[in-house]
């Protein structure tokens, strides 16, 4: 007999995660379009951001799993982890037994999350845009999902105030440094940040220019493409105590394309958190406030 598979688990399994069903859950047709969880008191937070704004909001009580994305704040680690957001097992998350699943846009493989937003399980989906309002909005549809709505008011009128802070510190910036973000080097080899990601939204809100252009999200560069960016700066996440850092920064400006660029000729390199730099969650004001002063040292206003 034929087995089939759907995201890498055996079908049979998959519908077992989906008839799985918690006491006092709801109806999966009840379930549809909901923005308020009837039940918040056992959710499982997919998405770093997420985690961290439950955790601002002071209601992480909530929480009873997080994804390994989720590495802010510390506590957080305390939390059963059910994967990595991008390949979630529904099985794994409905294994914690929650009552609602938080789960940032863009988690995955989209057939495991079909099911889980099929499951008796209520399911709400935290939009992720890459700007000052995108922030905003997550906390406010955060706080309303689990009842924290006059909580997360005052959180993002908090947020709201850091971001524009640290926007200003470069509003008189007459020349804008270039950045290049790179989100990894293999066998000399540049994957490059294009529009509309994180990386993009951050270079931007800390008054920087992305030097890359024509293509939106994740791609492997050319050195022409490298060498024509004109970056004055080159832009990484810390991935963790694992990855040699000084050893990628050395392979990084021993690559021809890079010594030919501005950056390359002055080693101008900085390297932040991922989840710090890139969350666009209740810290993100500082990630912006500490970009600006590496690119711009004494010349922003303090």
């Amino acid at each position: 007999m034929t087995s089939f598979r759907l995201g890498g688990l055996p079908l049979r399994r998959l519908f077992a995660a989906v008839l799985f069903s918690a006491a006092g859950c709801v109806s999966a047709q009840a379930t549809e379009g909901i923005s308020v969880f009837p039940d918040p008191n056992r959710i499982v937070a997919v998405g770093g951001s997420i985690t961290e704004i439950v955790y601002a909001l002071g209601e992480e009580k909530r929480l009873v799993a997080r994804d390994s994305t989720s590495v802010y704040p510390e506590a957080a680690f305390s939390l059963p982890d059910v994967g990595y957001m991008r390949a979630l097992s529904p099985e794994g998350v409905l294994s914690v037994k929650p009552n609602a699943i938080l789960a940032l846009q863009g988690s995955g493989p989209k057939e495991a999350v079909d099911v889980l937003k099929k499951a008796s399980v209520p399911y709400i989906e935290v939009p992720d845009e890459f700007g000052h309002q995108g922030i905003l909005d997550k906390i406010s549809v955060v706080g309303k999902a689990i009842g924290a709505d006059a909580k997360a008011a005052e959180l993002a009128a908090k947020v709201d105030a850091d971001l524009k802070a640290a926007e200003a510190l470069t509003a008189g910036i007459p020349e804008r440094k270039r950045i290049l973000f790179v989100l990894s080097v293999q066998d000399g080899k540049i994957l490059g940040s294009g529009s509309n990601t994180a990386a993009d939204g951050i270079i931007r809100l800390a008054g920087g220019v992305n030097a890359i252009e024509g293509f939106e999200g994740y791609r492997q560069l050319s050195d022409e493409s490298i060498i024509t960016a004109k970056p004055d700066l080159i832009l990484m996440m810390n991935r963790g105590g694992s990855e040699d850092h000084a050893a990628t920064e050395a392979q990084l400006f021993s690559l021809p394309a890079i010594q030919s660029t501005p950056a390359g000729e002055q080693r101008r390199f900085v390297r932040m958190g991922g989840a710090y730099l890139l969350g666009f969650g209740p810290r993100t004001a500082d990630a912006v406030r500490d970009l600006a002063v590496a690119l711009y040292g004494d010349a922003i206003k303090q």
